[in-house]
């Protein structure tokens, strides 16, 4: 069952995608059709789920189940997968790559990369310590306010030097 995501519990647990380029409005819009479509019949075992989603800076995904009732299950995160599958081939992005990395250049503008290429990033200078990195760490709606954190207090610390 949708549920809009303003009214969602901070406890919610919550999946974030990256697309490699921003979502034009017409995207934004389609994309909102398909996917309260999608959480009015999202259930597990029968069982409607309360969910929701929201995209940040026209280019992030987020999707938030309310696990206080029946959590999603396999079967219902497979579910969600193969919707963000129909997403992806339609507007020829790629969401569900877990090996990308986004961060946001010093014009502001968001950058993705594969992972395996990011210490060269950082060894260019494309990556500062200050840059902002998606936290990967995300699980629950609460967490969204860092969802942005620096480089240096991210995971990509090992790379700079001391």
């Amino acid at each position: 069952m949708y549920i809009n995501f303003e009214n969602m519990p901070e406890s919610s647990r919550v999946w974030v995608y990256q697309a490699e380029r921003e979502f034009t409005s017409s995207e934004i819009d389609w994309i909102d059709q398909q996917l309260k479509l999608f959480c009015e019949r999202w259930n597990v075992h029968g069982n409607p789920l309360p969910t929701s989603y929201t995209i940040i800076d026209q280019q992030v995904l987020v999707l938030a189940v309310d696990e206080s009732g029946p959590g999603a299950s396999g079967c219902s995160i497979d579910s969600s997968v193969r919707t963000l599958k129909d997403l992806e081939a339609r507007l020829q992005v790629n969401l569900t790559d877990s090996g990308k990395v986004s961060f946001k250049s010093a014009a502001g503008k968001i950058q993705v990369t594969q992972a395996l290429g990011i210490k060269s990033k950082i060894q260019s200078g494309e990556i500062q310590p200050d840059t902002l990195v998606i936290n990967p760490q995300i699980q629950a709606k609460s967490d969204l306010q860092q969802v942005w954190v620096s480089a240096e207090k991210s995971w990509l610390n090992k790379y700079f030097p001391n």
